[in-house]
């Protein structure tokens, strides 16, 4: 619908031409008898077929200018979404400028002024066509949750999107403070799931907002396999801890907005089965989990319960507490694990205690690769320059 500020700009030199007139005498006023009636013509109109959940809605005036276009959908309480558009600098034309609900009726009012200030509404009533495939989205973080300063805002696909592109459009991220930040596609390689991430130049600034606009309902992911609802999502960055781990040294420092809070003595992966290298970011944690060498194609049997679990990537890392190695003088001497990092009973409850979805854990002194940026959130392994090139819109 044009915005009040719209209707504003309409009235203004009008006022103008008004105040001319009185200041010099004379009267530009159009005789209404003379005066062309305005018209207004929509598309689609009330006797088209169906049409696609994206396409265009136009509404042009003759004789006059638009003062109103309003496209709602039919249906008390109807979860589908409303439709925006823009009006042209000649304020005679007005385009949508976002897709539709599919399956979902529309109506659309116009109003529109002739020069001698008489108007003329014009209204039409279409629908969209059903969805035969949809998608479905989820969004990370959850709306008012407070993250750590390493959490993208996420939007994982349940299938896969080959029009990239069309998504993308439709994302908007704001901030408080202002952030500079770019949207990146990538793919988990273990599950296949493809998502879409914004991320910032460099790590969050403790105490931003970040929210979330996608206007999603009625987009073509690819196909004819459209999406079927708008998301919305507010967070706020909280404590900044970054935890460094140094395979080397077999030590992990736990950082709390730039301070140094405790160095904890580890074991990472033994030779066979080494951790990976680069930069992870918490996705959740339990206080036990079952993890068993097939879970995680490991030829070498375990299965235990595992306390105090901090969950770094989809491949299965943790950082975690293995008490069945306590007194073996593996913590800060050797890396003996299967991958994950791994602490005393104590430490690895103190670490879970503190660990929040979006903080980071910076792994070194591996002969493993760096983590690839969908296994779990590694994002933070490409430089901004590179992230930016994932953009589809770039």
């Amino acid at each position: 619908m044009i915005s009040v500020r719209s209707l504003r700009i309409v009235a203004v030199p009008s006022l103008a031409v008004a105040l001319l007139a009185a200041c010099s005498g004379s009267s530009d006023k159009v005789d209404p008898a003379k005066a062309k009636p305005a018209r207004i013509s929509i598309t689609p109109n009330s006797d088209s077929d169906a049409i696609a959940p994206n396409a265009k809605v136009k509404v042009t005036a003759s004789h006059g200018t638009l003062t109103k276009v309003r496209i709602t959908p039919d249906g008390a309480g109807s979860q589908a979404v409303s439709v925006t558009g823009s009006l042209s600098s000649g304020k005679d034309s007005w385009r949508s400028n976002r897709p539709m609900t599919p399956g979902t009726t529309y109506t659309v009012e116009a109003t529109a002024t002739n020069a001698a200030g008489r108007t003329a509404t014009q209204r039409s009533t279409f629908r969209t066509r059903a969805a035969q495939q949809v998608n479905g989205v989820t969004v990370t973080p959850s709306n008012n949750t407070t993250v750590g300063v390493g959490q993208p805002v996420s939007v994982a696909f349940d299938h896969p999107v080959t029009d990239k592109a069309a998504v993308e459009r439709q994302l908007s991220v704001s901030t408080s403070p202002k952030t500079e930040g770019s949207w990146g596609w990538t793919k988990d390689p273990l599950t296949g799931t493809e998502r879409v991430d914004w991320r910032p130049k460099t790590y969050w600034n403790k105490g931003t907002k970040v929210t979330l606009r996608a206007r999603l309902s009625g987009v073509d992911t690819g196909n004819s396999r459209y999406l079927r609802r708008d998301v919305n999502s507010t967070f706020t960055i909280g404590t900044a801890r970054v935890s460094k781990v140094d395979l080397n040294k077999h030590t992990m420092t736990v950082f709390e907005d730039g301070k140094q809070q405790k160095s904890i003595p580890i074991s990472g992966g033994q030779p066979a089965y080494p951790t990976w290298n680069g930069k992870m970011v918490v996705l959740d944690k339990a206080p036990m989990v079952r993890m068993t060498s097939e879970s995680v194609d490991i030829a070498d049997p375990y299965n235990k319960d595992v306390p105090w679990a901090v969950h770094l990537t989809t491949s299965g890392t943790y950082a975690h507490a293995a008490p069945w190695n306590e007194g073996r003088g593996y913590f800060g001497r050797s890396n003996q694990s299967h991958g994950c990092v791994g602490m005393s009973e104590a430490d690895g409850k103190w670490f879970y205690d503190r660990a929040t979805r979006g903080d980071l854990v910076e792994v070194t002194g591996s002969t493993r690769a760096t983590v690839a940026t969908g296994n779990g959130i590694g994002d933070w392994n490409l430089s901004y320059a590179a992230w930016q090139k994932l953009s589809a819109l770039r």
